[in-house]
């Protein structure tokens, strides 16, 4: 896939679901879009429109107990 090139249809949907897989197994929205050659907007954008639930910034906070 060529950087900047449109994408749409079944190849966005396809493209859409890949990302969706690896952010939902831990992979952040920036290496996603290096990873894709695509943008961090338009990951985000991407994401945001097949309904993922985004994590906070800042990943996965460890709280200790009691906290």
């Amino acid at each position: 896939m060529g950087k900047g090139r449109k994408i749409s249809g079944a190849e966005r949907d396809k493209l859409a679901a890949d990302l969706k897989k690896a952010y939902d197994s831990g992979v952040s929205i920036r290496a996603l879009a290096e990873g894709s050659g695509r943008s961090y907007g338009f990951v985000h954008r991407l994401l945001t429109d097949a309904g993922v639930v985004l994590r906070a910034r800042g990943g996965y906070a460890h709280r200790q107990p009691g906290d």
